[in-house]
């Protein structure tokens, strides 16, 4: 294996937006006939964990599967996006409370190197090469379509350009997705391979209907399977992107960056919302240790980005230990070493590290002058919401700078002798490295750099008015954080009334009290865990982890700061739930949402984001989307009130349950607010 994967070399050239309505979405017409045209009963879009996920479950159910991805990769980001070390938090891991599937995985990969941490990491249990992650998943998708009986059609390199969405022909509440238009592109004979070019360099062609000097173009028309009675929905589109393109294209109701502080999300940096301000993407690379120093050449970008880069705080402020935090791949074990009270290995030669540093490699725009995820109203004026002008929804000039400022932390990492955040002293070069590039290489790509950056937010649906949620469902801060929410911050912060009504919120049967002012909201008990939800499908857990963006344009300005306030929100959550209600957009009564894009707030939106989660989510969508089908039903009927009549819902469940994809954590109950007696 490690001659497949050292072929390196040392140097590289180089809004809150709530739309109530959405108007029919007519399908363009292509510059020629569709190339073919594919049957599917669920059309999974994006091949990351969530779209995988649903695939799996879809292929299990015995259902015709069409799985499209951008990439030529399956497994997002633990693959695609490079960042092969799994997040993991103990409450899960103790007990291995995951997902069928995710726990196949973490099987497969122990099987595939004799253990689970073949990168000897310390962020992990499990750092691996990213290429390995895909071979394992494409394995485990084959597997399960011969298993299940079902069909998997699988589309590397392939976008979604168009959609047709009309109203419900058989009922339903909305519209439907009666077909979509896609693209897909391989190389041009005599033309340089796939994963030649940044994605910066490529993605306007992959979204361009013609023929280009670099690709042949691919056109597919995707369309429901044909069965024999009529069905309220005779196929299911499974939004599983990593910036939410579908729910984009769709024009369904979402939201995007910061939401306004309420008593909701209370740590809100923003009293009205900033759609500019997402968490940061991350373009990883793969670096290995020599025996011998290297010559590392000085890249022309370097300059305009140097003063960023940071260890960040005094306790990271060692080589080794960066180096070691995300290492994927450690054939011999080095020294124990100690720094900053965290114990690992030093790096010995031949040791690959992936490198994903939030004052390293981190990009992390935040105005309206270079957001990467376009809005909806900066979409709309440059018409890609128009019939066939989709094209991708992202700002190409901010993925080219988050590339070249990627390329500029590896030679800072190995060179470089300043540090923006803890002054002069402390960072030394470390030359006895290099940067890996090529086909062969851990990243897949001749430029070293992720296929695909790896994204920690995505536009993100409002789910549908209910009783509970006039505004459209949410799962929201409140809903999972562990903050102490009596501290001075928000006496200080939010009006009186919002203070109460969050304390009343958070108080269960208490809050009635509060609400009418016969307790203070220093005298009521708060839960001690997250908001059971009657429709949960799926379950995570992981910190609010944040990668705030940055304060001015451009990010890497000097003397630039995070976003003043991001952080206060950030902290432990309590082990949560993926209900129902959050993957169901308004208006489309045949898509499901899942992964980054689900119906939760930005706050929340931080801890449900990880590798397992996302596992979760993407099962509980293609379970959902087979029971449906074989029910002859639509997925939003099963959340119509009051849920907990709702016989269907409770055999959705039973099944999730049945084969092993949890709905809930052990022990946890509406009637237990104390997280510490369950866990």
């Amino acid at each position: 294996m490690l001659n497949r994967i050292r072929r390196c070399f040392s140097t590289l050239p180089l809004t809150l937006v709530m739309w109530q309505v959405i108007t029919p979405l007519t399908l363009a017409t292509p510059p020629r006939n569709p190339d073919k045209t594919v049957e599917c009963e669920l059309l999974v879009v994006g091949g990351g964990l969530a779209g995988t996920g649903a695939a799996y479950e879809g292929l299990l159910a015995g259902k015709t599967v069409c799985l499209t991805e951008i990439t030529d990769w399956v497994g997002g980001q633990l693959s695609s996006q490079g960042t092969s070390a799994l997040d993991e938090r103990p409450t899960q891991r103790t007990q291995l409370i995951y997902p069928r599937g995710y726990l196949e995985l973490r099987e497969r990969l122990k099987d595939y190197y004799g253990e689970l941490n073949p990168g000897d990491c310390w962020v992990s249990e499990s750092c691996f090469i990213p290429e390995d992650g895909h071979k394992i998943l494409k394995g485990m998708l084959e597997d399960a379509a011969r298993k299940g009986r079902g069909q998997l059609n699988w589309f590397p390199s392939t976008v979604i350009k168009d959609l047709s969405i009309e109203k419900n022909p058989n009922g339903g509440t909305g519209k439907q997705i009666m077909s979509a238009i896609a693209i897909q592109h391989s190389p041009k004979d005599g033309a340089a391979p796939l994963n030649t070019y940044p994605l910066s360099q490529t993605i306007e062609d992959a979204y361009t209907y013609e023929d280009s000097e670099l690709f042949n173009k691919t056109i597919i028309k995707f369309v429901p399977k044909p069965h024999d009675k009529a069905e309220p929905a005779d196929w299911y589109v499974i939004e599983a992107t990593e910036t939410g393109e579908i729910i984009a294209l769709a024009d369904v109701p979402y939201r995007l960056g910061i939401d306004p502080r309420s008593y909701l999300e209370p740590s809100s940096s923003s009293t009205s919302g900033d759609p500019y301000c997402t968490q940061g993407f991350t373009y990883t690379f793969a670096m290995e240790t020599t025996a011998e120093p290297q010559q590392h050449q000085l890249p022309d970008f370097y300059a305009q980005y140097a003063p960023y880069y940071s260890y960040e705080l005094e306790r990271l402020a060692d080589f080794d230990l960066v180096y070691t935090y995300r290492r994927i791949w450690s054939p011999q074990k080095g020294e124990q070493k100690t720094f900053g009270g965290l114990s690992f290995t030093v790096p010995t030669p031949g040791d690959i590290s992936m490198q994903n540093w939030t004052w390293g490699n981190d990009y992390r725009p935040g105005t309206a002058k270079d957001n990467l995820i376009y809005t909806r109203e900066q979409l709309e004026q440059m018409g890609q919401l128009e019939p066939g002008k989709w094209m991708g929804g992202l700002r190409t000039e901010t993925l080219r700078k988050g590339e070249e400022h990627s390329i500029g932390y590896f030679y800072w990492l190995v060179s470089g002798d300043t540090d923006s955040q803890l002054g002069d002293g402390v960072k030394t070069p470390d030359p006895y490295h290099v940067y890996m590039k090529g086909l062969d290489s851990p990243m897949g790509t001749v430029h070293g750099l992720s296929k695909y950056p790896y994204m920690r937010e995505a536009r993100r649906i409002i789910g549908r008015e209910s009783f509970l949620y006039e505004n459209g469902f949410m799962v929201n801060e409140i809903d999972i954080s562990r903050r102490n929410y009596q501290d001075d911050f928000y006496k200080t912060n939010l009006s009186p009334a919002t203070y109460r009504r969050l304390h009343a919120a958070l108080a269960g049967l208490e809050g009635f009290k509060v609400l009418r002012g016969d307790a203070s909201p220093e005298q009521i008990t708060r839960r001690k865990r997250s908001t059971i939800y009657p429709d949960s499908l799926g379950i995570g857990h992981y910190a609010i982890d944040f990668h705030p963006c940055m304060t001015e344009y451009p990010a890497e300005k000097p003397g630039n700061t995070e976003r003043k306030g991001e952080r206060v929100g950030q902290g432990q959550a309590y082990p949560f739930q993926v209900p129902l209600r959050s993957m169901l957009p308004q208006n489309i009564d045949n898509l499901i949402v899942t992964g980054k894009s689900i119906a939760v707030s930005h706050i929340a939106a931080a801890a449900y984001r990880v590798h397992s989660f996302e596992w979760s989510s993407g099962a509980a969508a293609g379970t959902t989307a087979a029971f449906a089908i074989e029910e002859q039903l639509l997925p939003y009927q099963l959340v119509e009130e009051p849920i907990f009549r709702s016989k269907k819902l409770q055999e959705l469940r039973q099944r999730l349950d049945a084969n092993d994809n949890p709905t809930n954590f052990p022990n946890t109950s509406i009637f237990n607010d104390n997280w510490d007696d369950w866990r």
